[in-house]
């Protein structure tokens, strides 16, 4: 498996090395089916998106399991198996306990020495642990045993019935072990985090055991000289993190969007998000309405639309309205540094999902993936349900160096790139097939969870698995003649004419019509006078 490349410092998550994930959760009674849902972006400009399964398994007594480094590939030792390893699909498993990730780095001197990855952290968990508590418990002994490897992370740890947000960080190179902080969302709210630590001071007697830490969690940042305050007192995120501008705007602004959606009153917090003043954002708010798995799919499409950050706004976006922005992320003028946004919705992103858990279903229903390869923005949500055992062949494995039409990650990469050039030209027709996909996928969806029950358990498994590679094979189909499509339709600058049924309209003698001419924008003109206009004027000139 290809491990996927997040940020190595806050400060680099959104500007310097431009890999960054986001991560949004909808606990318990903050949805309209009662589901506990987590959301997930995998962006790096070098991750082939595909969907990962491992089987269940048995393993010996004495069986070792080794651990192989995700960012690099490097082997870090060999673990003790356990006797019983769960299904993996995705970053789900069979019992439908899903886990998602963020990087943020934090202090360079912590960054971890022992042989357990984040990466790694991940995928071992799903195979030993069933519920979200269980995980976190998993987690943190695998950390205490062997030692953490990586730097500051985030981690979010959802099933059918609570959502958790667990942030974690190695002690550097003279103890392996990590410190960290985890706390459950309460039932009704939302929360997210997006490559900053989101936990700040937190409660240091719980009895309802709703957040949970490492005996040192404070002792450790005392004497390392980064709190000297009382315990009380103490704030994760300030201790071990770095906060700055990236950290802030880059980072936290993804989260205080996704709160901006569905809860009033976040203006509030734009000064927190602009220049750290006030109170810092909080770990979760209440929504004004319940959210659907569209709000969240639609929410991991946002690019700060309606915002004051609104990246289809500025004179970046060009006249097509281009809500992306190529990297590197910050840059100079006249000595004064600069930075493009970091929204949720990126280009480079391998692949991302909105995991649905409910604990009221029979276990091969209890969790569903919706999982897209790509730019959220542009792809199609597919249906993969946590029984599902083998990735559907447009899902598979491939190479982020090689075309292959067969490939989902590859013809969405086809369509959006074209949408990257005249985005607002472009982005109805993609809306509208895409529309069209998941509302048909949606209809399959309900009927599914309406009349698999009914079967015995192996047909139902057979089924979910029918189901995924049914609309993994439909929606690449249909998006290679969406890309297609669109090369014919804006060929050379152009826009040809189209009907009602989006046919190319010919002449009444069968010639193809005379295409527009869509040009650009005034504000776009005026940009070309300013900086060339006395060149291009055009003069009256008398022979």
């Amino acid at each position: 498996m290809k491990k996927i490349l997040c940020s190595l410092m806050a400060v680099f998550a959104a500007y310097g090395a431009a890999m960054a994930c986001t991560s949004l959760i909808a606990a318990k009674g903050a949805t309209t089916d009662g589901s506990v849902m987590v959301t997930y972006a995998a962006d790096s400009h070098n991750l082939y998106g595909e969907l990962y399964t491992q089987p269940a398994a048995d393993h010996p007594k004495g069986a070792m399991r080794k651990v192989v480094e995700w960012d690099t590939g490097k082997p870090l030792g060999d673990i003790e198996e356990i006797p019983h390893t769960y299904a993996t699909v995705g970053n789900m498993n069979e019992h439908g306990l899903t886990i998602a990730e963020s990087t943020w780095g934090g202090r360079e001197e912590l960054e971890g020495s022992g042989m357990i990855d984040y990466g790694s952290l991940i995928y071992i968990t799903l195979q030993r642990a069933r519920t979200a508590r269980e995980a976190i418990k998993v987690m943190t002994d695998l950390v205490d045993r062997y030692g953490y490897a990586s730097s500051g992370e985030s981690f979010s740890i959802a099933d059918g019935d609570e959502a958790w947000i667990m942030e974690l960080i190695g002690k550097g190179k003279t103890d392996k072990g990590a410190v960290w902080v985890a706390r459950r969302i309460p039932d009704g709210m939302i929360s997210g985090h997006a490559n900053h630590p989101r936990i700040h001071k937190f409660p240091l007697k719980d009895k309802n055991k709703e957040t949970i830490y490492s005996p040192d969690v404070i002792k450790f940042a005392r004497s390392q000289g980064y709190f000297d305050g009382k315990d009380e007192d103490f704030d994760f995120s300030k201790a071990y993190a770095v906060t700055d501008f990236g950290a802030l705007r880059g980072c936290d602004a993804r989260v205080w969007a996704y709160f901006n959606k569905f809860a009033k009153g976040m203006d509030a917090y734009l000064p927190w998000i602009d220049r750290a003043e006030g109170e810092p954002m909080p770990l979760w708010v209440k929504p004004d309405s319940l959210l659907t798995a569209n709000d969240l799919k639609w929410m991991m499409r946002d690019h700060f639309e309606d915002t004051p950050y609104d990246m289809t706004q500025d004179i970046g976006a060009g006249s097509y309205k281009v809500p992306y922005r190529w990297r590197p992320m910050t840059f100079k003028v006249d000595g004064q540094e600069y930075t493009h946004e970091r929204a949720i919705a990126t280009q480079q992103t391998g692949f991302s999902f909105v995991a649905q858990m409910r604990s009221d279903l029979p276990q091969y229903l209890r969790g569903l993936l919706w999982f897209g390869t790509d730019d959220a923005n542009t792809n199609v949500y597919l249906p993969i349900f946590c029984s599902v055992k083998q990735a559907p062949a447009q899902l598979g494995h491939g190479d982020v160096n090689t075309i292959d039409w067969n490939s989902n990650f590859w013809v969405n990469n086809y369509v959006a790139n074209q949408a990257y050039n005249r985005y607002s030209l472009m982005i109805p027709d993609i809306r509208r097939v895409q529309s069209e996909l998941e509302n048909a996928i949606d209809t399959d969806v309900k009927v599914a969870l309406e009349q698999i029950p009914a079967f015995d358990d192996e047909t139902a498994m057979q089924l979910t698995q029918d189901l995924a590679d049914l609309w993994a094979e439909r929606a690449t189909t249909s998006y290679k003649q969406l890309g297609d499509y669109l090369l014919v339709k804006f060929m050379d600058g152009n826009m040809k004419k189209t009907d009602e049924n989006h046919r190319f309209i010919k002449s009444e003698y069968g010639m193809p019509v005379y295409p527009e001419f869509p040009g650009y924008d005034e504000r776009y003109f005026r940009t070309i006078v300013n900086d060339a206009g006395e060149r291009l004027k055009v003069r009256d000139i008398k022979y």
